[in-house]
């Protein structure tokens, strides 16, 4: 926190005494002189306002010298010149706070003049305020938290309006309160913008203004020094300060509320033991917070193994059903140090010949359009944006996470889970030529678990392997592999469906021999798919139980914790003496919470009744489907010769 002194307050405020002392009546003159003596006062005062009614206060010459000093040399104060016509801007952004419209329309007003004649003027400043309407708030949200070096908004002023359910701190981290709520739950608000999670800088300063002679001020000032100990000591502002601010502060009172503050907790004794019953609190928290994070890798860890795919799986699957579309496949992209790998997504509606409905699939992967862009200009020019398969480390709107759930994968992947892996001409049977000295054969099969409503609730790929041995030489049916000998298989398998430079073909001859005797090895291996995919239903029905009653404790235990919590809330607001020094917006807003609470209250026991009953019920099994949907040879380069005799 900082405290900004102006340059000039020592002159107002000597004016600001000397009219107030010159105020008072003479005992004993008559009335006439006295009503003289008044008009001439507020010729005076009229006087002294109409020199000062054009030049900025105090607080706009210290914070327009602050902006030339850190954000732009070309910054000029009121009446003289730019020092720097042209100057170019810093990276650095600030949010500017204040409570009333008017004062909003003068900070812009102001501070438009002092940047007049910088580098894109224009642009670097703008305003959040009650009637900034929907969509200029989304525009005004992601432009502040743009990299500077692609948008050129630096200062953003903002009145209450934008002091909640905003994160503005990507690349701000200064904010000032030109003035002050006198409402600590407020203040924090304000401070929350940028002081939050993801925020890249080490450091965020919040700025306050003050004058000297202001007794209000001893207040802040007190507050100011108080608030590093406070936040230490009990992790917000106290009891005493929050009910001390609650309702203002008055100038009769400043003096009494700033030595309040000053000798908060001011005895070592008593500060030491509060010191020790905070650090054993705190590091309870600590060890919950530990606990719970735990539990949140180990539920991810998890959740990945459920699923089975990785970030090099997905992207080859995604790989293989853009090139179903005759697309290229993603390009790998120049990715900053420590961020995840970033590829290109081929353009599938500009290609020759493409699905025009791919269109609105494609809009995921495009920036938000800007204002009154219309929808045929922003997809002209707004390009699609790189794609990642993992989360970035902060704010990042130049990538997009492909996950599961998003649009372009379902859709991609939606052919594999209709078709069976099987996409118009590809056929069933493939033949691949490896290393290996032994030619094997694998049945694949695909095992889907369904709920009710057709849900798919687990599917996997079930394979058979064994060796293949030409139906001519055979004694007895193909006899599959140990688990040893499978692994191997799979993997000799996955490494010749990599790309290679090397050009192999398999002999026409053997490739006859190897079709010829398809029928009979799908017959003689399809016992040994339904067995070992009836055994693998089984596991993974157990698996689907087991998730489905954890999932349903989970949540009866969250209705039930947000029960008692609501239940506390609501009870401790019951008493009308907390609604002392409540605004009337205040009041309203908490007649509405508790309306809210009652109605939840009154619902929750159904929900508890109902909610975890329905998502055990959602991992039932109602029916499930195993059937072949690939075979696959892998012919040694060691058997060509002998398939040529």
């Amino acid at each position: 926190m900082s405290v900004a002194n102006s340059p000039s307050e020592q002159q107002e405020a000597e004016a600001a005494d000397a009219i107030g002392q010159a105020t008072t009546s003479t005992p004993g003159a008559p009335a006439s002189a006295n009503v003289a003596r008044e008009r001439e006062l507020l010729g005076d005062m009229a006087r002294v306002a109409e020199q000062h009614r054009h030049r900025p206060d105090a607080r706009i010459t210290w914070l327009i010298e602050w902006l030339g000093a850190n954000c732009c040399p070309g910054i000029r104060l009121p009446g003289t010149p730019s020092p720097q016509p042209g100057a170019a801007w810093s990276a650095l952004r600030l949010i500017i706070f204040t409570e009333y419209e008017d004062t909003a329309r003068y900070l812009r007003t102001q501070l438009e003049a002092a940047i007049a004649g910088t580098d894109r003027a224009e642009a670097r400043l703008d305003v959040f305020h009650g009637p900034t309407p929907p969509d200029k708030r989304e525009d005004l949200k992601r432009a502040f938290n743009e990299p500077p070096d692609r948008q050129p908004l630096r200062i953003l002023i903002a009145t209450d309006a934008a002091r909640e359910g905003l994160n503005l701190q990507a690349h701000c981290w200064h904010l000032f309160h030109y003035d002050l709520p006198w409402n600590p739950s407020r203040l924090e608000q304000r401070n929350g913008r940028i002081d939050r999670k993801l925020q890249p800088n080490g450091e965020v300063f919040c700025h306050y203004f003050v004058y000297t002679q202001r007794p209000e001020d001893r207040v802040l000032r007190a507050l100011v020094r108080k608030t590093e100990t406070i936040r230490l000591e009990l992790g917000s502002l106290s009891e005493v300060v929050e009910k001390r601010l609650r309702t203002g502060i008055r100038r009769a009172d400043a003096e009494a509320a700033a030595a309040e503050i000053e000798a908060l907790e001011d005895d070592p004794d008593k500060r030491a033991a509060r010191r020790a019953e905070l650090d054993e609190e705190a590091e309870e928290r600590q060890k919950r917070l530990r606990a719970e994070v735990d539990t949140l890798r180990n539920r991810i860890n998890d959740a990945r193994r459920w699923i089975g795919l990785d970030e090099v799986q997905l992207r080859d699957a995604l790989n293989c059903s853009l090139e179903f579309l005759q697309s290229e496949p993603l390009r790998e992209s120049l990715s900053p140090p420590g961020e995840p790998t970033r590829y290109i997504f081929p353009n599938l509606k500009a290609r020759h010949g493409s699905d025009p409905r791919w269109a609105a699939t494609l809009d995921t992967l495009r920036p938000p359009p800007e204002h009154d862009q219309s929808l045929y200009e922003w997809r002209r020019e707004a390009k699609l944006r790189p794609v990642v398969f993992a989360p970035p480390p902060g704010f990042d709107g130049d990538t997009v996470q492909l996950h599961l759930s998003h649009r372009v994968v379902q859709r991609l992947l939606g052919r594999f889970l209709a078709q069976g892996f099987v996409y118009h001409d590809l056929s069933r049977a493939c033949l691949a030529q490896s290393d290996d000295a032994i030619p094997r054969v694998v049945l694949l099969g695909r095992l889907a678990l369904y709920g009710a409503g057709a849900a798919r609730l687990h599917e996997e790929l079930i394979t058979v392997t064994a060796r293949w041995i030409d139906p001519a030489d055979r004694k007895a049916p193909l006899t599959p592999y140990g688990r040893d000998a499978e692994s191997r298989t799979i993997s000799i398998l996955q490494e010749s469906l990599k790309p290679s430079t090397k050009p192999r073909t398999i002999p026409a001859p053997a490739t006859q021999r190897l079709q010829a005797s398809i029928a009979q090895d799908i017959r003689e291996l399809l016992p040994h798919l339904n067995q070992r995919g009836n055994a693998a239903r089984e596991e993974a029905e157990k698996q689907l139980a087991e998730r489905g009653q954890a999932e349903s404790e989970s949540l009866k235990k969250i209705l039930e914790d947000q029960r008692r919590r609501v239940l506390a809330k609501y009870t401790a607001t019951e008493a009308d003496q907390l609604l002392l020094g409540f605004s009337d917006d205040e009041k309203r807003q908490l007649s509405a919470d508790r309306r809210h609470w009652e109605r939840w209250l009154a619902n929750v026991d159904g929900d508890l009744a109902r909610e975890p009953k329905r998502i055990a019920e959602f991992y039932q099994t109602k029916s499930f489907r195993l059937e072949p949907v690939g075979l696959a040879y892998l012919w040694p380069v060691t058997g060509e010769r002998h398939a040529d005799h």
